[in-house]
């Protein structure tokens, strides 16, 4: 099978493509490892140090549906049909995929099956299904800092998924732990006021 990078190379640049590249149309990529496929493409532009306005509250609901039925225990995402019809234009798409796919080349470099009962077994994909959870509703928080780390656990998380190698999975799944306790420290301040473990990382990192 040939890697993910490569396969995002040759649809969106060596194919001709129309000016809009729906959901459905990228469906066609996945094969049989659909979810974790699906999740490392919803989650690259949160990801990416690349202005994503907009981008984050969609693709968190689309991330949360497909981990509500990895948790549940399905083999093939389901997805509405008014999602699926969703476009972006395909400039927009090539221009994170360009930006993307140095990291994916890295990660993809280091990959390989390992430890795969934790992406295969059904406790392993619980698991992996709820912290994606809890990270896609931090993306669909519009408070500045809830977005950017999630993203980045749920990239690692599900490109461990799509290519069998638990370890990887392991790693975002630590992510996600940080991601959790940032996010909650950030959205603690906004309710009650206060710094959150972000400012203090800041301030401490400014002295």
């Amino acid at each position: 099978m040939a890697k993910l990078s490569t396969e995002l190379e040759k649809y969106f640049w060596s194919e001709d493509r129309s000016s809009d590249v729906k959901l459905g149309d990228i469906l066609e990529l996945t094969g049989e490892r659909i979810f974790g496929f699906l999740l490392v493409i919803l989650s690259l532009p949160s990801a990416l140090p690349v202005p994503a306005p907009g981008y984050s509250t969609p693709f968190g609901i689309l991330i949360f549906l497909l981990a509500v039925q990895m948790i549940a225990g399905s083999k093939i995402p389901w997805l509405p049909e008014k999602m699926k019809k969703g476009s972006m234009k395909l400039e927009t798409v090539q221009k994170f995929i360009k930006a993307g796919n140095p990291w994916l080349k890295r990660i993809e470099a280091i990959t390989r099956p390992r430890m795969t009962y934790i992406c295969t077994s059904v406790p392993g994909r619980v698991i992996i299904g709820v912290a994606i959870c809890l990270m896609a509703i931090s993306m669909m928080i519009p408070i500045p800092g809830t977005n950017t780390l999630p993203a980045i656990g749920i990239f690692i998380t599900a490109f461990g998924l799509q290519e069998d190698d638990g370890f990887i999975s392991l790693a975002g799944l630590v992510v996600c732990v940080i991601a959790g306790i940032l996010s909650t420290s950030i959205i603690m301040a906004v309710i009650w006021g206060g710094s959150s473990l972000l400012d203090m990382i800041k301030e401490s990192l400014g002295r």
